[in-house]
Formats: C-alpha cells, structure tokens, sequence
C-alpha cells in the first residue's frame, strides 16, 4: 500500500479529493494548513507528493478523527532496526479506547519515517500518551534495540504534527 501527502489551502485539498472521488483521500487540517493523504494500492494524482510505503498497518483510515503524525528521520544504518522494533510492537495499540488506524510508513523520497495513527478524538491520543501500556512499549523498544544507548540511527530530533479531519473543530478540541 503506498501513502501520499500533499499539503496546501483547504479549499484546494477539497477540491482535489472531490475531483477524485473514487480515490481513497482524506483531507485533514492542523498548524495553519491542510494535508491531503492519498492511500492506494496504485499512482497518485498529485504532482509532487512526500511519497511512503505502509509496511504495516492496522484499521481502515476514515474521513472523520484526529490524526498523529509521528514524524522521525532515521539513517539508512538504521532503518532495520527501527522497522523491525515498530512492527513487533504495533499490537499493543490496537485495542486502546478510541483508536482508529495506524499505518508505519518507510519514506520513498526522504529519511523520515511517519508513525501514523488515527483516533475518534484527541482526548483518546492523550490517554494513549499518559498510558501504562505506551510506557511500556517505548520501555521495550528502548530495551530491546538499545536505542537508548543507539541515538545514532536518528538523524535529528522526532516530531508529532496533528491534524483533524474537520477544520472548523480545531479549536474546541485543544
């Protein structure tokens, strides 16, 4: 499965995705502008996407929810370990309250790895973040790989951009 993004004004990401209405795309808004997000098995239409490949994924994405784009550049070392690490892991997510879908997307085009996930709301993110269980995941990543001791395989910093599918709920949601 291949994902694309393009970002732009929300009136042209919708024009775009009612143009192509028999594509899978969701429109999708957050810090001062919008994203497109076309997930097919084929091309996109867009000129000049970030490209990614979902090497794992779980749920189905919909047109209604709050996004998570854990955004993390990884060297080309240490691409293995960081995709082999996230996709033993993934499960413990799938049953926590509020989860839509997640998707583990390999860069095409770039070094950053985008660990997607999609919730009913951000107050189901925000209980994810405070949980044992996601503690306990990152304690076991960190423990296993030695990515505590392997800060190497990063290239700079992570980090999250969010996104909503409905503009206009943006700020009663924060």
């Amino acid at each position: 499965m291949n994902i694309f993004l393009t970002s732009g004004t929300m009136s042209f990401m919708e024009s775009v995705r009612k143009r192509y209405a028999n594509e899978q795309m969701i429109v999708m808004h957050g810090g001062g502008n919008s994203v497109l997000l076309h997930e097919t098995e084929g091309k996109t239409v867009f000129q000049t996407p970030r490209r990614y490949e979902a090497i794992s994924s779980s749920g189905t994405l919909t047109e209604d929810g709050f996004f998570a784009f854990n955004n993390i550049p990884i060297t080309d070392e240490g691409r293995p370990i960081f995709e082999h690490r996230f996709q033993s892991q993934i499960q413990d997510i799938t049953g926590e309250p509020g989860f839509v879908a997640f998707r583990l997307l390999r860069p095409l085009n770039s070094e950053t790895y985008i660990i997607l996930t999609q919730w009913t709301s951000k107050v189901f993110l925000n209980l994810w973040l405070d949980s044992p269980a996601y503690k306990k995941m990152h304690a076991s990543i960190e423990h296993e790989t030695g990515l505590d001791k392997m800060q190497h395989i990063f290239l700079s910093a992570p980090y999250v951009t969010t996104y909503k599918t409905k503009a206009e709920k943006e700020n009663n949601e924060e």
